[in-house]
């Protein structure tokens, strides 16, 4: 699919500088792209590329567009704007409705026309699933399980514990919604299997990645709120609540009962100790382990011992460069005082 710059400034909302007949069919690198092509320009570090790219036009900032050879599309956020234009340059292929013969679909569950249900999968008794709803191979939908409109779950996506799913929900691969949480009781040399009987509610327009793994709750439900956005391999256990908007990178574990607030980051590998709670807005960095809960909004916090603000790490981790030498000097100076 092709669409002329004047097309997309139109549909992006950005303003054009160049020529707007000029027909874009392909999207690509400052550094790589050809004739055709539309690259973007978001992070600083590839502003060096800009002034010998060969794309056919660039989205950037209005600060870079004077040094751009190509013609411009101007915006305020051009790497959100290159992803909408993305969308709009490869639209997704949408399947038919219909159910595949080779689906089992409980005679109770409830299957709007306008759902595609592909090869091999499963729907049980009380299941509802809505208009525009696609269902990939291998997927199992369980008893009493809710799928709002336009949802996609893309193959071998397993949904528990009467789940309800919101509108235009993208859910990967090999994820597992309401699978049974932990919980344990410690009983003697053993331990007692707490039975879980709460459920999982997941949001409108929320992605959820690959093997990604978010239990139901013990008496409660566990929330997941609109927008949010939920990496790869992640572990949300049970009864934790994560609010709108947070978006969750890969190898995150959250620990049960744990509250993120909105418009939260947590970035790859951390780790959630259970029952706290992070503000709206906190950006918590890679690795680290959040052991207390965090109560100022908007902060940024790095991994340390004990966890620590962003600007404290950063200052911590400049001493630590200079322990050795440190301790050289102290040394000497110790020699020199005892003679």
């Amino acid at each position: 699919m092709g669409l002329t710059l004047s097309e997309l400034a139109q549909r992006l909302g950005v303003d054009l500088r160049g020529e707007g007949d000029r027909v874009i069919t392909s999207v690509g690198t400052l550094q790589g792209g050809g004739e055709g092509a539309l690259g973007f320009l978001a992070n600083p570090a590839y502003r060096r590329y800009l002034t010998g790219t060969r794309l056919s036009a660039v989205l950037l900032s209005a600060e870079d567009a004077a040094d751009c050879p190509v013609a411009a599309l101007v915006s305020d956020n051009p790497y959100a704007d290159y992803a909408r234009a993305v969308r709009l340059l490869y639209p997704r292929r949408k399947p038919a409705p219909g159910v595949h013969e080779s689906a089992l679909i409980d005679p109770a569950a409830q299957i709007d026309a306008g759902a595609s249900i592909a090869e091999q999968v499963v729907v049980g008794p009380g299941a509802r699933i809505a208009r525009g709803v696609r269902l990939g191979p291998a997927c199992i939908i369980g008893e009493n399980v809710s799928i709002g409109e336009d949802s996609e779950l893309v193959a071998r996506v397993t949904v528990l514990a009467a789940a309800r799913i919101g509108r235009r929900a993208c859910i990967q691969p090999g994820a597992v919604i309401g699978a049974e949480g932990f919980g344990l009781a410690a009983s003697g040399e053993g331990w007692e299997k707490v039975p879980q009987l709460g459920s999982v509610v997941i949001g409108d327009d929320v992605d959820i990645g690959a093997n990604t793994t978010i239990d139901r709750g013990a008496l409660e439900d566990t929330v997941i709120e609109d927008g949010v956005r939920i990496d790869n391999q992640v572990q949300v256990a049970h009864n934790v609540f994560i609010g709108a908007h947070t978006a969750i990178a890969g190898c995150v574990g959250i620990s049960g009962s744990a509250r993120i607030g909105r418009h939260c980051r947590l970035a790859g590998g951390v780790g959630v100790v259970g029952h706290l709670e992070i503000a709206d807005g906190v950006t918590v960095t890679g690795m680290s382990m959040v052991t207390r809960s965090i109560s100022r909004p908007g902060t940024v916090w790095s991994a340390g011992t004990p966890l620590m603000e962003n600007h404290e790490w950063r200052r911590n981790a400049v001493r630590m460069k200079q322990l050795d030498a440190q301790a050289r000097r102290l040394s000497g100076i110790e020699r020199k005082l005892l003679k």
